[in-house]
């Protein structure tokens, strides 16, 4: 790929009941997000969640693949039975969606990074299992990480790192082969390494909330192109 070229990152869309741009039902990608992958020299490109999959035919010209945050994950995928009221979401279109592309990803070795629900769908899909609701969740929170294997691959210098989260769920047992790196100040992980030789890592809070304000949240997505770069 030459240099001067944007690695193509796809980012598999959300479905949602209503926006305010349009009269229907949508298919969406969040703009923060988008424009974390641009201005981290990516072309964010958004793919249609449906049933029938050939991810080899759709992802054929794309670089990375970007497993973003949404709704929650069935309980059914990880072997329980709802056990908390505050579920929401659940859509089991996008559950299949999101699943096979994270097994392609790691199929394929291609650079992956997933971001909130992403890396739930992750550890749910390598043999993991999610707390279903968080005692204090993680709504609209700030908070600082700290990194316990501070890893050069994410361009961090430092091991803490200033977070935006919104989740009210948590890995559990974590899958095996995933490796924790960071953890939140109750103890919850918030940063994995997937198993393989490929770029990928996974994030449980918001890197494009602040990475305006947080610089090194940038370099985190900057890690990522360049690997999506090659």
């Amino acid at each position: 790929m030459s240099r001067n070229k944007r690695p193509r990152i796809a980012i598999p869309a959300r479905l949602a009941e209503s926006t305010s741009a349009t009269r229907f039902s949508a298919i969406v990608t969040a703009r923060k997000l988008a424009e974390l992958i641009w201005d981290a020299g990516g072309e964010p490109l958004t793919f249609l969640p449906v049933s029938d999959i050939q991810w080899g035919e759709r992802l054929e010209a794309i670089d990375g693949i970007l497993l973003p945050g949404g709704a929650d994950v069935d309980p059914a995928r990880y072997g329980e039975v709802p056990q908390s009221e505050h579920l929401y979401g659940i859509d089991l279109l996008q559950d299949q969606a999101d699943f096979s592309l994270l097994d392609f990803a790691i199929q394929t070795a291609m650079p992956l990074l997933t971001i909130c629900r992403g890396t739930q769908v992750a550890n749910v899909a390598l043999g993991g299992t999610l707390l279903q609701h968080m005692a204090k969740p993680h709504i609209n929170h700030r908070s600082t990480i700290e990194f316990t294997n501070l890893e050069s691959e994410l361009g961090l210098k430092n091991s803490s790192l200033s977070t935006s989260c919104f989740h009210h769920q948590a890995i559990d047992r974590l899958a095996p082969g995933i490796e924790s790196l960071a953890f939140a100040a109750e103890g919850h992980i918030e940063a994995v390494r997937y198993p393989g030789d490929a770029w990928a890592y996974g994030l449980q809070w918001h890197p494009e909330d602040n990475y305006k304000q947080v610089p090194a949240q940038l370099d985190i997505a900057k890690a990522f192109i360049a690997a999506a770069r090659g």
